[in-house]
């Protein structure tokens, strides 16, 4: 999961998908309309747009409280590429991280949507946790958002469209 670039320095990697039995357009429009992350994620509790264009977001992410009360919050910029179904996403405030960049893709599949996430980032020296149990710890989470986000989608998919395969 993990890889080396430059000795001693490890560079964690995910890439996580997921099929989901939903339109294309109907996945792309629910997974990026940021103002429904809280609604649509577990872990996240507010979402605050502090820039955007039609492709193009700043903005605050902010967790519920981890298991010992402490609030993560960052700021991210998430660029959409409609036309290829391809999102580019990263921290500008890293905080822990050296840094942190993301890809999402969607393509139809099996009369529904795969979407696929990949994460490349590098935990600080400093950071309570190293790369390679962040990767762990990421790669876990992104498997139980990805389910609840697949479950979400359809269902909402399912109310539009009363026919569709769920």
């Amino acid at each position: 999961m993990s890889s080396t670039l430059e000795p001693g320095l490890t560079v964690g990697h995910t890439e996580n998908s997921i099929l989901i039995h939903a339109d294309i357009d109907h996945v792309w429009r629910m997974t990026n309309d940021l103002r429904s992350w809280p609604d649509l994620f577990t872990e996240y509790r507010t979402v605050e747009v502090l820039e955007s264009t039609d492709t193009w977001f700043r903005f605050r992410l902010t967790m519920h409280p981890d298991e010992s009360g402490r609030t993560w919050s960052w700021v991210s910029e998430r660029t959409l590429d409609p036309a290829k179904h391809e999102v580019r996403a990263r921290r500008v405030e890293p905080g822990p991280f050296e840094f942190m960049d993301i890809h999402w893709s969607y393509a139809t599949e099996d009369g529904g949507t795969r979407m696929r996430w990949v994460q490349d980032f590098r935990m600080r020296p400093e950071a309570p946790v190293d790369t390679e149990t962040m990767t762990r710890r990421i790669d876990a989470n992104s498997k139980i958002q990805m389910g609840i986000i697949k479950e979400k989608v359809e269902a909402a998919a399912a109310d539009t469209d009363p026919g569709a395969v769920g």
